[in-house]
């Protein structure tokens, strides 16, 4: 069934903002990277692969894909983007991290044209500079940290999620009868279960476990679930944009959450964010009744 470009964006935006409060829950938790990494890529994996158990009509042939190389790909992105987003936070300072992480719209444009020749609009391309100066502005607000190496290593673990991430979008997009539910699920296990064989079960439950649980049980498997089918529906580009929402409202859940008020200057940058994909999301809905194209709206 074909669908409009403006409905991969309503579901994207909707995974977007799903994943918000994410940031919050793991503050909450007060847990080391390698439990947070457990229960929550344990948690999503058990449960991306025991829906496409219960939903598959066709589970054997779902399972001779994991031969062929873009599922093998696919499951690497995970591991990697679930495992180098808490270590960049552990070892770094979060604003480069956060700036490595807001180039996935660049990369999700640059391989879907290198890999499959998709094209990239004019329109896209003011949107995604518009929001990396919006989100400079938010997440450098302390600009006197020191460009050292632990900074360095951080922005190198954000580009490390974006690549994955924009991979993971592109490869979707164009491979539609691929188990999504499948391969992000086996990702998702590889790396929670890394977490639990670094720890041990006995330090698993340090920390405030019940937000993590929220977290890892609801947040991470709605957003995601919402966030890769979006990707089958409308360009890469599209969906790494609005991925972008949790980059700048997260500070604002955990301002409600704890009461760490973010600064002028990143609710300044936050709503050049906002308004930017408001109008993205707003231009995509007149597209609404055309069948889907290959072209970045």
């Amino acid at each position: 069934m074909k669908h409009s470009p403006s409905y991969g964006v309503s579901l994207a935006l909707a995974g977007a903002l799903l994943l918000t409060p994410d940031a919050l829950l793991m503050r909450i938790s007060g847990m080391s990277t390698f439990q947070m990494l457990g229960w929550r890529g344990l948690c999503l994996g058990v449960i991306f692969l025991t829906a496409w158990r219960l939903t598959s009509k066709v589970w054997r042939a779902d399972l001779t894909t994991l031969g062929s190389s873009t599922a093998l790909i696919v499951i690497a992105c995970q591991v990697m983007n679930t495992t180098l987003f808490p270590m960049g936070i552990s070892i770094a300072p979060v604003a480069p991290v956060l700036l490595g992480v807001a180039t996935v719209p660049i990369w999700s444009a640059l391989l879907a044209r290198q890999l499959y020749g998709e094209t990239t609009s004019r329109a896209t391309w003011i949107a995604i500079t518009l929001v990396m100066v919006g989100l400079t502005l938010a997440v450098t607000d302390k600009g006197d940290d020191a460009l050292d190496a632990y900074a360095l290593a951080g922005a190198a673990c954000g580009l490390g999620v974006a690549f994955a991430l924009a991979l993971t979008f592109v490869i979707l997009r164009h491979n539609p009868s691929m188990p999504l539910l499948l391969v992000i699920g086996l990702g998702s296990l590889a790396s929670g279960t890394s977490g639990w064989l670094v720890l041990g079960p006995a330090q698993m439950t340090d920390g405030t476990v019940w937000a993590v649980l929220v977290s890892a049980l609801l947040i991470l498997p709605l957003s995601f679930f919402a966030l890769n089918e979006a990707s089958r529906h409308t360009a890469a580009a599209n969906v790494s944009l609005l991925l972008l929402l949790e980059t700048v409202l997260a500070p604002l859940w955990v301002w409600l959450g704890t009461g760490e008020a973010p600064s002028p200057r990143m609710m300044a940058g936050g709503a050049v964010v906002v308004v930017t994909l408001t109008v993205y999301v707003l231009t995509a809905r007149r597209l609404r009744g055309q069948p889907t194209s290959t072209h970045v709206i």
